[in-house]
């Protein structure tokens, strides 16, 4: 007998083959993603569970006395509450490294958008502001040749150095927890300690994961310490950010501009000042949305809950939940 899954998540027709193949499932059929309580009505009798972005919680495993894996279709797991999954025996996964070159790709783009003031240009075309040849007031910044300060040298921090290094020449530090040295050698990289990272570099970028030694990482003392011209660049977690530091920063011309893909809340509220800002690039977390790396994302979460619903070891286990 197969055993018993419920997917929580969107997946294409491929994954749905490769994962009917091997269990019997149940669908989410919602035209819009489902909620907690809606995922709390389907679980009595499931075994594993794939999802996205929904919090794995206390109450929420309450409802589900059968299951025994939770494979997330994201990198990160702090929605998971660890501690009631390992208390239940429950085994977590979730999708590194598939997704770590679109995030690259996208922070190379936020990068050029915060330089060279594209969606604020882009509104001011659109709302027929564009009369003549724009003055000085709206000029861009160069990003060839500048200097990258990157704060997390992971797998995604590597690319993102290699990209800025080899595409556009520029001059790429990076603090991190561990030194590198291989990657200082094979990339031409110089680490930093913080501090002296914020204040030398011209492009400011987090990528470091949300553990409760980051959490509120960068704050106004970080902002402080960075040159006025910087821009400061976030696809790591929104909670890492102080965000109404980061807010007055703005205001105040402490940075020159910020470009976001993460948020302390998300989804933003209209009424977030952030959104009010000239000088801002908002975009709503879609730092692996391509339809190819989401398609592989999902594929390596059914390839976990499996491997896991037969009693094998899964790829991608969440660390703190190895045993």
């Amino acid at each position: 007998m197969k055993p018993k899954a419920y997917i929580a998540s969107k997946v294409s027709s491929e994954v749905k083959e490769y994962l009917d193949q091997h269990c019997e499932c149940e669908y989410w059929q919602g035209a819009e993603a489902i909620t907690g309580a809606q995922l709390a009505e389907r679980l009595a009798d499931a075994e594993g569970l794939l999802v996205s972005g929904n919090a794995i919680s206390e109450r929420l495993l309450g409802s589900a006395p059968k299951l025994r894996v939770v494979s997330n279709v994201s990198v990160g797991y702090n929605n998971n509450d660890l501690n009631a999954m390992r208390s239940r025996g429950i085994i977590g996964t979730h999708t590194p490294y598939v997704l770590d070159d679109t995030v690259a790709d996208l922070t190379l783009a936020l990068m050029l958008a915060a330089a060279r003031r594209v969606t604020e240009l882009h509104n001011l075309v659109r709302s027929g502001g564009w009369q003549r040849g724009i003055g000085p007031s709206l000029f861009g910044v160069d990003v060839h040749h500048a200097k990258l300060g990157i704060i997390g040298m992971g797998r995604i921090g590597e690319m993102v150095a290699k990209r800025a290094k080899f595409g556009f020449d520029m001059d790429v530090s990076y603090y991190n927890r561990n030194r590198k040295p291989e990657a200082e050698q094979k990339l031409g990289l110089s680490y930093l300690p913080l501090n002296e990272l914020l204040a030398q570099s011209d492009f400011v970028v987090l990528l470091a994961p949300l553990t409760p030694e980051t959490k509120r990482m960068i704050g106004a003392e970080q902002f402080t310490l960075m040159k006025p011209t910087a821009a400061f660049i976030n696809v790591s977690r929104g909670e890492n950010v102080d965000e109404a530091a980061l807010v007055e920063a703005l205001r105040s011309g402490t940075i020159r501009a910020a470009a976001l893909d993460v948020y302390e809340k998300e989804p933003v509220s209209v009424d977030n000042p952030l959104l009010q800002l000239d000088n801002v690039v908002t975009l709503p977390h879609i730092g692996s949305a391509t339809a190819a790396t989401r398609n592989r994302m999902a594929m390596l979460a059914a390839e976990n809950l499996v491997e896991a619903l037969y009693g094998r070891e899964p790829k991608y286990v969440i660390p703190e939940l190895k045993a």
